[in-house]
């Protein structure tokens, strides 16, 4: 399988950052080998109970979501500024919790500048790069029936995460590792729930996702002329990697192939219902990996003796019998990248 990448440095694209909170002000100032300014910063307190946070520069700095919640989206004093390197928080509990440590997990689009989208039944705003392969994309959905929007990345995403602005409504999410695969027109599941795929049909809409759209259906797994947006990422070899794996259900795990060494790991077993789990080299810089997060639950973030994952040179190695990591039913994942197994220019790269 070949390795060599065009991201040489993923940390141009994507970083992950601690800090401790503070109740108020609070600037925080990534240590990656490049500078990033984030359009989509994903917070979580680690050491209290407290929801998850999604803040991006296409709707706006204050505007917050909460993926483990069908709640719509608050002004709030959350992540307020995005910096050269970094972001703000202001005094808002659940991103900026005084004495409390935190997550940021962060990724670049363009900067902010959207533009218009018409490939769709429906217009979209879209910010794109496509470099990275992530958008994220603004629309309001159809009072009824099918339809679709354009999502800007140029080649078919394969993952697309999805929430109503405006009201309660399910983080319906479609993966191509999914019944269906890269077809799938029915199948989905659901960010802030840990149930199992589930089909309906035209979930995503007549057209599915292609590489210029994607369909959604209002009534199902859109609401009626709500405000959306959907965060949508293509694979990227070297960078990032979207896919599945069957468990073994025994403490020696699958190895899972990615051609990168992993910065972050999320996955989700498809087939039963279990967490969203979440994993990362900045919480654990060396392995064994032990620190997790559900994406779907406040919780505070668990450790312990016991060994989950190690994440390696190419991949990662499943080191749990546990069943949300290690059921032999189909689990899905995202990755994105430390650094690549193999540069554009031959060199590679060490284990941890």
């Amino acid at each position: 399988m070949a390795a060599y990448t065009t991201v040489d440095d993923p940390s141009v694209y994507f970083q992950t950052a601690l800090y401790t909170g503070n109740a108020s002000n609070n600037t925080i100032t990534n240590d990656g080998n490049s500078d990033l300014k984030p359009d989509l910063v994903w917070t979580k307190a680690r050491s209290g109970a407290s929801h998850h946070t999604n803040v991006d520069s296409s709707r706006g700095a204050g505007k917050q979501i909460y993926p483990n919640l069908t709640a719509a989206e608050e002004s709030v004093a959350g992540v307020d500024q995005f910096h050269t390197d970094g972001f703000r928080v202001g005094s808002n509990g659940t991103a900026n919790a005084n004495t409390i440590t935190h997550v940021a997990w962060q990724w670049k689009a363009n900067g902010g500048t959207t533009a218009t989208n018409t490939t769709g039944s429906l217009d979209s705003v879209v910010q794109a790069n496509t470099t990275a392969g992530f958008s994220i994309v603004t629309f309001t959905s159809a009072s009824s029936g099918n339809f679709s929007v354009g999502h800007g990345l140029g080649v078919q995403p394969a993952m697309i995460i999805t929430k109503s602005r405006d009201g309660a409504s399910n983080w319906w999410t479609w993966h191509k590792g999914l019944t269906g695969g890269n077809s799938n027109t029915s199948y989905v599941v659901a960010l802030e729930r840990t149930t199992a795929e589930a089909s309906y049909a035209n979930a995503w809409g007549s057209t599915g996702v292609t590489s210029s759209v994607f369909g959604m259906q209002s009534g199902n797994t859109a609401e009626a002329s709500d405000a959306y947006v959907a965060y949508c990422f293509a694979e990227k070899q070297g960078y990032s990697k979207f896919g599945s794996y069957v468990g073994n259900g025994n403490a020696d795990g699958p190895f899972v192939y990615t051609g990168f060494k992993p910065a972050f790991v999320m996955l989700k077993p498809a087939g039963i219902n279990e967490h969203w789990v979440m994993h990362d080299n900045t919480r654990d810089p060396h392995n064994k990996t032990y620190h997790y997060l559900f994406a779907n639950e406040s919780e505070a973030e668990a450790a312990g003796g016991t060994h989950h994952i190690d994440l390696l040179s190419n991949g990662f190695k499943i080191r749990t019998s546990n069943n949300n990591w290690n059921t032999t039913s189909n689990i899905v994942y995202m990755a994105f990248a430390e650094n690549p197994f193999v540069t554009s220019t031959g060199t590679p790269t060490t284990a941890r």
